[in-house]
């Protein structure tokens, strides 16, 4: 299992607005997802073994969250060109959003310290946070496992 997060935001705090280029061609605000359920999760890196499972996952349950209202939006600082080949490569149904510049990871405090193998180095860590229709953070789920996650998120929206 992943590591806690301590994270400022808390449940019930207006979530961060946001602006980014997504994998659609898009640029997705949260300013005009108002009144929907958003589900913004972030991972570290596309194409790696964790962030591969937790995105088929989503794919695999994206009619139940469709069917919901639902709104899908994976994030990581990787930059467009890695997602659409990413998205093409496992079929993601959802756009991914590019946070080069790493304010969205830095606004949602997920942007931190991590250790692999004994090195350590900065990096996105993997939390889901779920938006409510009234824009604030109705859920946030600090330690995820990848395969398990999307059921998880499902069961409270």
């Amino acid at each position: 299992m992943a590591k806690k997060v301590e994270l400022s935001l808390k449940v019930g705090d207006v979530a961060p607005a946001f602006e980014l280029p997504a994998t659609d061609g898009s640029v997705v605000r949260l300013s005009d997802l108002v009144g929907k359920h958003v589900i913004l999760y972030f991972y570290p890196k596309d194409d790696t073994p964790g962030c591969t499972k937790e995105a088929c996952a989503f794919r695999d349950e994206w009619p139940k969250f469709k069917k919901k209202g639902a709104v899908v939006l994976g994030a990581s600082t990787d930059p467009v060109k890695a997602h659409v080949k990413f998205t093409d490569k496992f079929q993601l149904p959802f756009p991914l959003l590019s946070d080069e510049k790493k304010e969205l990871v830095q606004a949602y405090g997920v942007w931190g310290e991590k250790v692999f193998m004994g090195r350590k180095y900065q990096g996105t860590h993997r939390v889901t946070f779920h938006i409510g229709p009234d824009g604030r953070i109705a859920h946030i789920w600090p330690e995820v496992k990848p395969e398990e996650h999307a059921a998880e998120v499902l069961a409270v929206i």
